[in-house]
């Protein structure tokens, strides 16, 4: 009989024991993404015609509905004739389920097929319920006769009409 007492002691000891470490270790809530996929091609379109198709080799949607691009993303945007007008290529880019609008990120690249007109910047937004992007950056343009410079640029999606908010360099203007 002692022999038992001597066994169950111990464990009436170890049960007794108040670990406080472990009831005050609260586990953190999940943040990270709930779905995850890759090499996606998704496609946006209006009354059966495609605006917009996005090409991506990792996307990772969060519980908010924001999705992240981590390696990246490249748009291509379509008029109403379904003709390719443009084009966005990003290092990363991330989507803000809320404001409804994106951010890309690293060697932003966006060319205009019609004009044959390239912008560089670091960071870009893109507004797609009113067709606009924007950023406050740096960008570069460059146009089959020229280079424009400047801080900040709004732009429409498909790229045919820009403003650059604070335009730096040689300007050459055409004497009417």
């Amino acid at each position: 009989m002692t022999k038992l007492y001597l066994l169950f002691l111990p464990l009436l000891l170890f049960i007794s024991c108040d670990n406080s470490e472990d009831k005050s270790a609260v586990s953190e809530p999940y943040t990270g993404p709930l779905q995850e996929a890759e090499n996606l091609d998704l496609y946006y379109s209006e009354s059966a015609t495609v605006k917009v198709k996005l090409e991506t080799k990792k996307l990772w949607e969060y519980a908010s509905g924001d999705m992240e691009f981590p390696e990246g993303l490249y748009m291509e945007f379509y008029d109403e004739t379904g003709k390719k007008t443009s084009t966005l290529k990003a290092n990363e880019a991330y989507y803000f389920k809320e404001e409804d609008k994106y951010r890309g990120r690293g060697n932003v690249i966006i060319k205009s097929i019609e004009n044959n007109q390239e912008l560089k910047t670091e960071e870009l937004f893109w507004k797609p319920d009113k067709e606009q992007m924007y950023t406050d950056e740096f960008v570069t343009i460059t146009l089959p006769d020229q280079v424009l410079y400047g801080h900040g640029l709004v732009a429409k999606q498909d790229f045919s009409s820009y403003e650059i908010t604070k335009p730096e360099g040689v300007f050459y203007l055409e004497d009417e």
